[in-house]
């Protein structure tokens, strides 16, 4: 107990020293003060991973067809904002795309960066919604670990980002990923708008190439700081790339099973007798499977009967 408790004061201790080499300028923006909001909020996430399947495990999903047109494509206008915003201010103020120490001065283009860094701070709290979205449509196979993982991580670890470096170097993963958001939340808008769309949208699989080679350029980047001796601070540098390679790991995993790993039709029946079953719009992945091999006894009755 003693142990927990030095932990503890220490643990205190050394974010009262963080503060006093915080980034003054936001701490009296909104959430910025403390970092108990953003863990409640993230807790308060985890809690609905696990509230929110059982709450639906025996009603029927949520369509939410009009919400998800309107959140999606409100978030393609937040972050087209928060990359537009990047590119014109970082344009204005100099900066280089190697290498940008953080410039902690109320200089307009300086503050400027800062802000639209907060709205993409704020942005990844928007996005728990994408999970809450999925758990009331009952699309429980779309929250993995990834889902999880990318959604809490982000934000909590980002307000970390606008506490201490809101700005430099910070700039670019954040102009890069909202970028890649806007395309992302354009697919989502899209799918959203009906089946009559799913023939636009053959570019799926390139979204997750775009991202596993945003994080291949994040390292890289990142990478060429510290070997050149960057004024940014090298403690978000490595934890940047240790943070990268995570999501290269875990995206190549997702790429590979989603759109290399051949299906296999056995794999699917072994699942059934098994006793498995995912819910797809209304239907258990048993009952689809029982259904396609009856099917397949009726074609093969069909067929010996013609000849």
């Amino acid at each position: 107990m003693e142990a927990v408790t030095h932990f503890v004061n220490d643990t205190v201790e050394f974010y009262k020293w963080g503060l006093t080499i915080s980034d003054k300028r936001v701490g009296s923006w909104p959430m910025m003060s403390s970092p108990l909001p953003t863990l409640a909020i993230s807790c308060l996430y985890l809690l609905f991973l696990w509230a929110g399947p059982r709450y639906m495990q025996d009603r029927q999903p949520y369509i939410l067809r009009k919400t998800l047109i309107v959140y999606n494509f409100s978030m393609v206008v937040l972050n087209f904002y928060i990359a537009k915003e990047l590119l014109i201010a970082s344009r204005r103020a100099g900066y280089s795309y190697l290498c940008q120490p953080v410039s902690y001065s109320n200089d307009e283009n300086e503050v400027r960066i800062a802000s639209a860094l907060w709205w993409y701070y704020i942005s990844k709290g928007v996005e728990f919604l994408d999970t809450v979205f999925f758990i009331l449509r009952k699309k429980f196979t779309q929250v993995s670990f990834l889902h999880v993982y990318h959604h809490c991580t982000m934000f909590i670890l980002w307000w970390i980002g606008m506490k201490w470096v809101p700005g430099g170097q910070s700039f670019f993963g954040a102009t890069i990923n909202s970028s890649i958001h806007v395309l992302m939340y354009g697919y989502y808008g899209l799918a959203a708008l009906g089946p009559h769309m799913q023939k636009y949208l053959w570019w799926k699989k390139y979204l997750t190439i775009i991202q596993i080679i945003q994080f291949h350029v994040t390292i890289g980047h990142a990478g060429y700081s510290l070997y050149t001796g960057c004024q940014f601070p090298a403690w978000m540098q490595w934890a940047l790339i240790g943070y990268a390679v995570t999501f290269i790991i875990l995206f190549a995993n997702f790429y590979y099973h989603a759109y290399r790993r051949k299906p296999s039709s056995q794999k699917g029946v072994k699942s059934a007798a098994n006793g498995t079953s995912m819910v797809t719009n209304g239907h258990s992945k048993v009952e689809q499977v029982e259904q396609v091999e009856e099917n397949g006894k009726r074609q093969k009755k069909g067929r010996a009967k013609r000849e």
